[in-house]
């Protein structure tokens, strides 16, 4: 499981994400059909999983924070990011899509707070 990054969040749930093209495309081979999936808007991102089949907003909103912290987006612009939330069943893979790189049919758009990630990056790193 080392493979992927993870995050339990404040409800005990369980979110993976990937750490690069590789698990990004092991992490979405292992998401079941009805569980939520995140990356960011722009590309370089990892896909963020939520183990649960009904997570609450407050997960969904830690989930993107996670996702948002990750992204090369965040990396290089410390400014808000916008993430896309979908489920497994809207992931579609054409074979000519490089790796790690995934069409989605429909999703909703998140936007995630700097204060939200820099608060996010204090406590995991002042733990």
């Amino acid at each position: 499981m080392n493979k992927f990054r993870q995050l339990t969040l404040n409800s005990g749930t369980l979110v993976l994400a990937g750490k690069s093209a590789e698990t990004n495309e092991i992490l979405i081979k292992q998401v079941d059909k009805d569980e939520f999936v995140l990356h960011t808007k722009a590309p370089g991102s990892p896909f963020v999983n939520i183990k649960s089949k009904k997570p609450s907003k407050e997960d969904i909103e830690q989930a993107a924070v996670f996702c948002a912290k990750y992204s090369q987006d965040w990396r290089d612009n410390k400014k808000d990011v916008l993430v896309h939330i979908f489920k497994g069943k809207d992931i579609f893979k054409e074979k000519d899509m490089s790796l790690g790189t995934f069409g989605v049919k429909k999703f909703k758009e998140i936007k995630v707070k700097k204060g939200d990630i820099l608060k996010f990056e204090e406590k995991i790193f002042n733990k």
